[in-house]
């Protein structure tokens, strides 16, 4: 079944040319468009699409807004964001996380990048490298903003200990592979503690189970080096 995906941003060039290079591909399809971030709520509310591409600055809502809006919606948990914008700044990737997106792209990605970048996120997966969850949680998460307050250490009391060791590797930013060779795991058993300490504390990809892991205590950033 082809991904099915909703275009949000204000430039009507640019979703023209998104749309040209997703239809082109044979696994996913552009469902709707949509010029604001307002916008982009109600037509996913109608659609129910897979994947919301989302632009940050549009006028109106703003995207990181919708995002906020569209992963605090029960009825909308299967439906992914991703951001892709040309503000591509740690402050942005760490609000955008916040708010409950599954990966964050600039607008200067490659059409191939970007294509496997939707795919990745359709998957459940988040779309952050190693170095940059590092950069980003040690920099933003760690010290959340005014009126947005730590996950408490007992939401964690229902993983079993291995759960929580893999979750801490992977707030270290390491990928599956690397966690099975410091675990001396396969890469599926990885997997599937990811999955579980995932489903257990209810979040929607490992972007969410990395900013509760910091949050929460689980780990803890090590402080930038002195200027």
């Amino acid at each position: 079944m082809a991904i099915r995906i909703l275009l949000a941003d204000d430039q009507a060039l640019l979703r023209a040319t998104f749309r040209i290079l997703i239809d082109s591909s044979d696994d996913m399809e552009v469902v709707a468009e949509a010029t604001d971030g307002s916008e982009a709520v109600d037509l996913t509310r109608v659609h129910h699409p897979d994947v919301v591409l989302m632009d940050i600055r549009m006028p109106g809502t703003d995207g990181l807004a919708a995002t906020a809006t569209l992963c605090a919606d029960p009825d909308l948990s299967a439906t992914r964001v991703l951001i892709l914008t040309t503000f591509e700044t740690d402050k942005y990737v760490a609000q955008a996380l916040r708010a409950g997106a599954s990966g964050f792209l600039g607008k200067d990605v490659t059409a191939d990048a970007l294509l496997d970048g939707i795919r990745t996120v359709a998957a459940g997966e988040s779309l952050l490298s190693p170095v940059a969850t590092r950069t980003l949680i040690g920099r933003f998460l760690a010290t959340p903003e005014a009126g947005n307050h730590l996950a408490p250490p007992e939401r964690l009391a229902a993983l079993t200990a291995r759960e929580r060791e893999v979750m801490a590797l992977a707030a270290e930013g390491k990928s599956n592979s690397e966690i099975a060779d410091d675990l001396v795991l396969s890469p599926l058993t990885v997997r599937t503690h990811v999955q579980r300490a995932m489903t257990k504390l209810d979040v929607r990809d490992r972007a969410q189970l990395v900013v509760i892991a910091y949050q929460s205590g689980l780990v803890r950033p090590t402080p930038p080096p002195a200027q």
